[in-house]
């Protein structure tokens, strides 16, 4: 009899933290007989979601299940969480042969370990007779999963993903070739029923073209043929129905990082348009072909993809010979990855194996369209966006090459894709149809009020209805009375009061009087000021930020009447926009639109600050204030939201204002390369314009919005208590910060508005000999990146300091070149540039004075133009970001030492200072081992090296990290190494790990293990020769280095 056991393992709970971040990267185990399987690893989660189904062949009913949950480690062992050990018996014995789903408590691996408590993790657990599955309802969400089964010989650990997917995930499993999953169909699972072989073979490797796929569910793996028979008979609209209904409201997945191709309105639905586009019956595929002389073509039927709860079709085609190549069979695969009736998003892969180097890589192309503005006539329109990218599957040294190739083939086929598109439906100008903003701002009106009308709100209050009432009582008392005699001190036309009550009468009226004329006062400035920016046009090209002010709510009121009158300031860059004021109120309606005039930059933050008008002599009183980040916030998210206020006052009353805020950039692409060329004239040095592909990865490793591009970078130190090598970034807008040591990655930014001062300080022993920048941020700024702040004074101002610089000086010009364009006012700007002539003039005075000034300046501009050639390195390449380093052993011997007199070698005694002057090291020096954390030590090291060493001389600077074993006699040194004053240093770090132990055989000796690998930040077509020298170096130098050790303990004894 035939069985198999169905495993799916859902989620867990309440793993313990098994990394020092507080959290652990989780994955299981399962093992029946020689069977395994693995799932997939969850990164820094304590309750991760799995969702995978595994299917073993069972031969032995005494056997048992055993899962284990594990901690991947990306340098060292992965660390043991729990494991749960279960027969095969118990799962026989059970109702209906079935453990259902179940949460199982983890246990330890044994009695002696620490960790009691070790979670808990849910399975659901059962076993499949004769081939045919059983009729379970499972507890939870209904959620598909992915089903797999192994031969019975099979040992190879195999992962699994979830079906059921983000738009994005859905992608990745489209490109990735490796990862694709096939769904089981009506027809394989027929046969498998009747199959009684001996061999188990998996239900994916079935293939039958004319089956559409069975969708499963947790609630039920009962077979669906009724559903299975409607789903092939569906035609291509009832698919995408079904689609729509299980979308579960996932973003549109964002453009390629190749660029954008096509971008344009159109006169229909998107619902429509997706159908002229990729309907089985439209002629637009086949114009497209006929016209760019492609033969042979087959396009496939669209079918059900439940690996990503989308559909696919593959096209097949016989591309046009060209004058550079020949004729190519293509294949293209087509995939939604989004449908919801607004929205439709199609990925399409095209392979080219007969191609040149074709099998290395795959060109993407992503269709996205989506609901366009209102049309004039009411009408709906939709937008399409075509971005592609090319996707390598192995390096090659013709990437750019390929690209550059893709690139004008793409633009030319859709020049003729868009050009045959507009004969079937007809492309709009965003200038007859409108923007959202435009349509938005449009229903804006402000509420007109006349100056009469105000004035009767404004004056209706008792103090003034007093006031005139009291006057009045006062000029009747005058007409009906006598004029008195001349008393006291009295003469005519000197009338003094003659009693205590009259003098209080008097007073009283004064104060009335002049209370009224300063609330005249305030509401004719106030009048004045009504609407002073609304409706002003901004001027100029480039960045254009506009902000309409539509109400506020719950605003605090400091006046006597219980009310106040509240105006708001908007602030971007330095300069204000102003609003009217709104007369006792405390939920005031403004619906007014202000304009900021076009910026060369896009803008960092918008302040806003809402006031209570006091007249036009007193300071007025600020009702709270908010900030508005462009940097962390989506410009789209922006476009209609509640801003909540700042400050005692309106947090005590949960104040807030409703803003629409847009920004747009009216130069395209012409903007950033019109900015680039201003701060080339700022700094003195060209600066090429980063590729896509580059900005793009710059903006994903610190969560950018798209319109941030990165300027330059540059390989540097951060200082703070154990000093921390990584890389700067510099863009427009941001100055940030990213290291990855030892597996620890460390990462921040803030704003270039957010300092107040740059400084440069001589070298120091500690800074490795290179001058030290220190920027200093104002008060109360840049919080979030604290963690990279060395000091904090008592003002409460964060201080960072970068040093070891590759190019020292390239790198302070265009900080301070950005800095200055984009936080000084251009008095500051003006000071700074006198202070810099005066010094300069002062240096050229001193060197006219000295005889041998002409070679001196001959030699600086000498060392500036060596200078220059070293930083070509700043401008090509691309930024990658680092992964997992792939370590491989370098050196493996046992040495006649103990493991004691080895660690000399790291303990900064003389032996090391010997050692590595002999090895080729100059100027040997080192800090003091720190503790980090209990058994772990870190200290840096820098040395220049001999010419013997390296014809190329140059500098090294070190982070070293030591640690011992974990019950062993031995200790663990991890190394990372950065290269400077060498050609292409800064493209990539060395990381070596060395392992030794005492040998238990021996009295004395010890084995030592050298691992050693490169993490690569930049691409350059050398990187297989470049590594193959520097292994061969380092081998070398590890041999001497081991044998002067040896030579020294033989001396010592």
């Amino acid at each position: 009899m035939k069985m198999k056991l169905l495993v799916r393992v859902l989620e867990a709970k309440n793993l313990p933290a098994m990394d020092l971040n507080g959290f652990s990267d989780p994955y299981v185990r399962l093992q029946l007989g020689r069977q395994k399987f693995r799932s997939k690893v969850v990164k820094k989660c304590l309750n991760p979601i799995w969702r995978e189904e595994y299917t073993f062949k069972v031969d032995d009913l005494n056997e048992e299940l055993l899962v284990n949950v594990l901690d991947e480690d990306k340098y060292f062992n992965d660390d043991f969480v729990g494991m749960i050990r279960l027969p095969i018996s118990q799962v026989l014995e059970a109702k209906d042969k079935s453990l259902g789903t179940s949460w199982y408590k983890l246990q330890p691996k044994n009695n002696k370990s620490k960790t009691k408590d070790c979670g808990e993790i849910l399975l659901t657990i059962c076993l499949l007779q004769n081939n045919k599955l059983s009729d379970l309802q499972f507890a939870g969400d209904p959620v598909t999963l992915q089903r797999r089964s192994i031969d019975t010989t099979s040992d190879s650990s195999a992962r699994s993903s979830p079906m059921r997917a983000s738009p994005l995930r859905r992608m990745e499993d489209v490109i990735s070739k490796d990862e694709k999953s096939y769904a089981v169909t009506f027809t394989g699972r027929i046969a498998r029923m009747f199959n009684k072989s001996s061999d188990s073979t998996s239900v994916s490797s079935v293939e039958v073209s004319d089956a559409s796929e069975l969708p499963e569910s947790v609630e039920s793996v009962v077979l669906e043929h009724k559903s299975e028979e409607e789903d092939s008979s569906a035609g291509f609209d009832e698919i995408l129905k079904n689609m729509e209904m299980r979308d579960e409201g996932a973003e549109v997945p964002s453009s390629l990082s190749g660029g954008v191709v096509l971008d344009q309105i159109y006169g229909t639905t998107p619902r429509e348009l997706n159908s002229i586009l990729f309907s089985p019956d439209s002629t637009l595929l086949k114009s497209l072909f006929d016209a760019q002389g492609s033969t042979d073509v087959q396009i496939g039927a669209w079918k059900n993809e439940h690996t990503s709860e989308g559909m696919k079709r593959v096209i097949s085609y016989t591309k046009a010979a060209s004058k550079l190549i020949k004729a190519l069979k293509t294949t293209e695969e087509q995939t939604y990855v989004k449908a919801d009736g607004k929205t439709f998003a199609v990925l399409s892969s095209v392979s080219t194996p007969d191609a040149p180097y074709g099998k290395t890589f795959r060109v993407e192309v992503l269709y996205c369209i989506t609901l366009g503005p209102e049309q004039p006539s009411g009408e709906q329109s939709s937008r399409l966006e075509v971005s592609w990218r090319v996707n390598f599957s192995q390096s090659t040294m013709m990437k750019g090459m390929i690209e550059g190739g893709t690139r004008q083939g793409i633009k030319e086929s859709f020049d003729q894709y868009q050009k045959l598109l507009a004969e079937i439906v007809k492309p709009l100008d965003l200038k007859d149809v409108g923007s959202e903003k435009d349509q938005l701002l449009a229903s804006l009106q402000v509420e007109p009020q006349s100056d009469w009308k105000l004035g009767i709100q404004y004056f209706a209050n008792f103090p003034v209805i007093s006031a005139i009432f009291m006057g009045l009582y006062v000029l009747v008392h005058l007409w009906m009375c006598m004029p008195s005699t001349i008393q006291g001190l009295e003469f005519v036309g000197l009338d003094l009061p003659d009693s205590i009550g009259e003098l209080v009468v008097c007073g009283v009226l004064v104060l009335q009087g002049k209370r009224v004329l300063e609330l005249i006062s305030r509401f004719m400035q106030a009048r004045v000021q009504k609407g002073t920016d609304h409706g002003v046009k901004a001027q100029g090209d480039g960045w254009l930020l506009t902000v309409a002010l539509i109400e506020g709510s719950n605003l605090a009121a400091v006046d006597s009447s219980g009310f106040s009158d509240p105006y708001v300031v908007f602030t971007c860059n330095g300069k204000p926009r102003t609003s009217s004021i709104k007369f006792q109120k405390s939920d005031p309606l403004w619906n007014e639109i202000f304009e900021f005039d076009a910026m060369d930059e896009p803008p960092s933050v918008l302040g806003v600050e809402v006031y209570d008008f006091d007249g036009p002599f007193d300071e007025p009183t600020s009702l709270g204030r908010a900030e508005i980040n462009f940097i962390k916030s989506n410009i789209s998210d922006l476009s209609d939201i509640w801003i909540p206020l700042q400050g005692k006052l309106a947090q005590a009353c949960q104040s807030k204002l409703h803003l629409r805020i847009f920004l747009n950039n009216t130069r395209g692409g012409n903007a950033v390369t019109d900015y680039l060329t201003k701060m080339e004239k700022e700094v003195g040095k060209k600066i090429r314009l980063r590729s896509p592909q580059t900005n793009s990865a710059f903006q994903k490793l610190f969560a950018l919005p798209p319109e941030e591009f990165l300027i330059n970078d540059f390989t540097c130190h951060l200082k703070r208590r154990m000093i921390l090598q990584g890389r700067l970034f510099l863009s427009a807008r941001i100055i940030g910060f990213h290291a990855d040591l030892f597996g620890h990655k460390t990462k921040f930014f803030f704003l270039w508005e957010d300092i107040e001062d740059i400084q440069i300080t001589a070298p120091t022993l500690s800074s490795m000999g290179s001058p030290i920048i220190i920027i200093t941020l104002k008060a109360g700024r840049g919080f979030d990146a604290r963690h990279g702040a060395k000091t904090q004074d008592k003002e409460g101002r964060l201080k960072y300091y970068f040093h070891s610089f590759v190019s020292f000086n390239v790198a302070h010009r265009t900080i301070m070149a950005l800095w200055r364009a984009r936080a000084l006012t251009p008095e500051q700007k003006v000071q700074i540039a006198d202070e810099e002539c005066k010094a300069q003039s002062g240096q050229a005075d001193e060197l006219k004075s000295l005889p041998a000034a002409d070679e001196e300046l001959d030699a600086k501009v000498a060392d500036e133009e060596s200078e220059a050639k070293t930083l070509q390195t700043e401008e090509s390449g691309s930024l990658l970001e680092v992964g997992d380093i792939n370590m491989s052993a370098i050196y493996s011997s046992t040495l006649s030492l103990p493991t004691s007199f080895f660690m000399e070698l790291f303990r900064g005694s003389d032996i090391d200072q010997r050692v590595m002057e002999r090895a080729g090291c100059l100027d040997y020096t080192h800090s003091p081992w720190e503790s980090e954390k209990p058994d772990v030590y870190q200290r840096q090291i820098y040395y220049k090296f001999e010419k013997r060493a390296s014809c190329y001389g140059g500098e090294a600077t070190i982070a070293q990290q030591k640690s011992r074993l974990s019950g062993q006699s031995g200790w663990l040194i991890e190394e990372v190494m950065t290269l400077h004053g060498v050609p292409l240093g800064d493209y990539f770090t060395l990381h070596l790990r060395y392992q030794v132990e005492d040998l238990p055989s021996r009295s004395v000796g010890c084995t030592v293990q050298v691992h050693f690998g490169i993490a690569w930040m930049k691409y350059t077509r050398r990187q297989k020769r470049m590594t193959k020298n520097i292994v061969s170096n380092m081998q070398k130098r590890l041999k001497v280095m081991f044998s002067l050790l040896e030579k020294e303990y033989v001396s010592k004894a």
